[in-house]
């Protein structure tokens, strides 16, 4: 089951790009939503270190979406999902999200970051509008409740707690942290810190790098200086390899241990047969094979797609697109934003195959399953 790196060049032929007719109608239910067309908006990493989570999860979305497009789309209405390069930059993200308001945008669908996404919402808030699906588990877009937020992913905390609760399982207590030097690499080193106070224990050591940046040396040597059993990473899947590579040739034996953000197969793409050793925790159903309905509905909807092929990333973009389109057919043909984000307060249990999310009035975030996967020197992903 080798995986090959995802082709982030994606074509403009990409974007789905269709016309409507009777238009007072549209107009009259709400911004975004036109004669038989529905536009959303996804500002994502399409270049730089972290191009491999935009890419793969616009993948697996426009996967799930041509589908739904090619039998009609829903409602009488396709869905377009444009896609604008942040390079993993807030004030990159801001300004596609100023534009996309500006062109009258449905939603903000599958932005992908933390720091990109915090830079995005106070002008969302402002416009009333939808942010779907963010890629990022952390607790600062979660708290305070708010009901234009909606998520389908545990959070950072989740996936810590659950990678803090193995390691002590077997007796592991000296555990380091690498993370990114911003808002997501604080959330997932305050998800661990919390996770290990509850047993009294705190990190050894805890390094830190920048924000689209592999220079990691000063982090390597500070954290092996600490003496960890263990060490939990929290940053993009470049930086990540890379701390991989210079503490392993610096005589570092022991584990690693990512959170999903990481990026799984680009992640096992950077590291090759030196993945070895290295565990992500999962928010997402596993992609590699027929275990559940979804994922053997996501692996259809690739079988035609030359170069694209199964991996986390592009699952949470599938995820993503069934479950919107979903609340796009309940809420029916009269449309607006309002009756959108009334479906999913209505919506309590939902199983997309295999994967059950849950929403309500209060209730914003889906989903809270976790579970752990390690790398295989030999290009696998192991649960």
């Amino acid at each position: 089951m080798r995986r090959r790196r995802v082709v982030s060049a994606i074509g403009q032929g990409m974007g789905l790009s269709l016309l409507g007719g009777w238009s007072s109608l549209a107009r009259a239910q709400s911004s975004g939503v036109k004669d038989n067309l529905i536009v959303l908006g996804q500002s994502a990493a399409f270049s730089g270190p972290a191009q491999q989570l935009g890419v793969q999860y616009h993948l697996g979305a426009m996967a799930y979406f041509e589908g739904v497009n090619a039998k009609g789309g829903i409602n009488g209405r396709k869905i377009e999902l444009k896609r604008v390069d942040d390079a993993y930059d807030p004030q990159k993200c801001e300004a596609n999200t100023r534009q996309f308001l500006q062109d009258d945008v449905f939603a903000l669908f599958g932005y992908v970051g933390t720091a990109t996404t915090q830079a995005a919402l106070p002008l969302a808030d402002q416009a009333k509008v939808p942010v779907f699906a963010p890629l990022t588990g952390a607790d600062v877009l979660r708290e305070p409740f708010n009901r234009h937020v909606v998520h389908i992913r545990a959070s950072y905390n989740d996936e810590t707690a659950a990678i803090v609760r193995q390691l002590t399982a077997v007796g592991i207590k000296r555990i380091a942290v690498f993370h990114q030097d911003d808002g997501y690499g604080q959330a997932g080193l305050a998800g661990v810190q919390a996770a290990l106070k509850s047993l009294d224990l705190a990190p050894v050591g805890v390094g830190v790098v920048a924000r689209n940046s592999t220079e990691v040396e000063p982090a390597v040597k500070k954290i092996l200086a600490s003496r960890p059993e263990a060490i939990v990473q929290i940053g993009a899947y470049q930086a990540c390899a890379v701390f991989v590579r210079q503490a392993r040739r610096a005589g570092y034996t022991g584990n690693f241990y990512n959170v999903s953000f990481v990026g799984t197969q680009a992640l096992l793409d950077e590291l090759g047969a030196e993945a070895k050793g290295v565990s992500v925790s999962q928010v997402m159903p596993y992609p590699y094979s027929s275990s559940t309905p979804l994922a053997s509905e996501y692996q259809a909807a690739l079988k035609d797609k030359r170069g694209v092929v199964p991996n986390y990333s592009g699952m949470e973009g599938f995820v993503a697109a069934k479950l919107f389109t979903e609340v796009l057919r309940r809420a029916g043909r009269n449309l607006t934003r309002e009756s959108f984000l009334a479906t999913i307060d209505g919506l309590q249990k939902i199983d997309l195959g295999g994967f059950t999310l849950e929403f309500g009035p209060r209730q914003r975030v889906g989903s809270r399953f976790v579970e752990l996967t390690l790398l295989t020197e030999d290009g696998r992903v192991r649960r």
